[in-house]
């Protein structure tokens, strides 16, 4: 991996890329908020992807969507397939998660399927979000799943979600007050589908994953992904006894410190003590007091030290002139948690 001009990065173009799943289809385009281009292209190429651990919403979205399609079979008289009805159990394990094997670059996991429709099933909180309509990344995913299945009918659900409903997802159950439905016609609602989005999404496989060269990236929104890749994880295998004896002596030193801690506490407020008094001390022309007692020679002395008013400096437009960078390197050790 190499960091190249361009705000950019460079990788050998990978030899079994991860593909184009609707989730990834708008974030390649930048028109998903919480994601980006660098972000889809990291996961694409395998140079990053953050560990995925379920939570409380995707929880939530598996408990509730086959319940969504009980709910569309029954009042809308849809007859509709889940991933499970057409794949069986485990699907996702044998399907590898795409359900495009033909495709090469474009794939991804619908909801369910009906007789020339495709429908997509959402859980949000965030109902701001749909008050006038779809939000572009979920449609996009929707309709690239119409493209890929050669339908044109299209359901976009959203369920409307409250803190109850994520601690208990088994007790929801949609209906017309939670529940919003969608539906539209790929070929009216984006007419020019393949041409918008389809051909750009092909020029970007073309640009940035056929090549191994990144989009540019943000150092604000992508900066967990930044500090990552910058983080350099080498072998130590020739030094690795040096590790565990350093571990060793690191463990013993806090089990030792841990037990005189309240002694260190004590004696901060001890020597604090003894420097107020010995403040007290001082003549006017007197540069340090010095009081011996016992075992130790106690000194405190009085100098003066200057700074620079950086605020200033910076006022008067000449902070850039004089400051002078260098490099420092710092090592620090913490524990890793368990299950890292």
């Amino acid at each position: 991996m190499e960091f190249i001009d361009g705000n950019r990065i460079k990788v050998d173009p990978p030899k079994r890329p991860k593909k184009l799943t609707g989730t990834r289809f708008a974030n390649i385009m930048g028109l998903n908020t919480w994601s980006t281009p660098f972000a889809a292209w990291c996961e694409i190429t395998r140079t990053y992807e953050k560990p995925f651990e379920d939570t409380i919403y995707t929880i939530a979205g598996k408990v509730i969507e086959p319940k969504v399609i009980d709910y569309l079979n029954r009042v809308y008289f849809l007859n509709l397939k889940s991933p499970t009805d057409v794949y069986g159990e485990n699907y996702f394990q044998k399907t590898w998660g795409d359900f495009f094997k033909e495709d090469k670059m474009l794939g991804g996991m619908w909801d369910a399927i009906g007789d020339d429709l495709v429908v997509e099933i959402k859980t949000t909180k965030r109902a701001e979000d749909w008050q006038y309509d779809i939000p572009i990344y979920y449609k996009l995913q929707a309709c690239l799943y119409a493209y890929l299945l050669k339908v044109d009918n299209v359901i976009v659900t959203a369920s409307f979600l409250e803190e109850k409903d994520y601690q208990h997802p088994e007790n929801y159950e949609p209906c017309s007050a939670n529940t919003i439905v969608r539906e539209f016609k790929l070929s009216e609602e984006i007419q020019d589908f393949k041409e918008r989005y389809v051909d750009r999404a092909v020029k970007f496989w073309e640009d940035h994953i056929l090549t191994g060269i990144s989009p540019e990236y943000d150092e604000r929104k992508d900066a967990e992904i930044l500090k990552a890749l910058r983080t350099n994880k080498p072998d130590v295998t020739d030094v690795e006894e040096l590790f565990k004896e350093a571990e060793k002596l690191e463990i013993e030193i806090t089990n030792h410190e841990a037990k005189i801690a309240d002694k260190r506490e004590r004696l901060k407020e001890v020597k604090e003590s003894i420097k107020n008094y010995m403040v007290t001390q001082f003549r006017e022309a007197d540069k340090t007091v010095e009081v011996k007692s016992g075992s130790y020679s106690w000194n405190l002395t009085r100098t003066t030290r200057k700074s620079v008013d950086v605020k200033r400096l910076k006022d008067d437009n000449v902070y850039d002139k004089y400051v002078i960078e260098s490099e420092v390197m710092t090592l620090k050790n913490s524990l890793i948690e368990k299950g890292e």
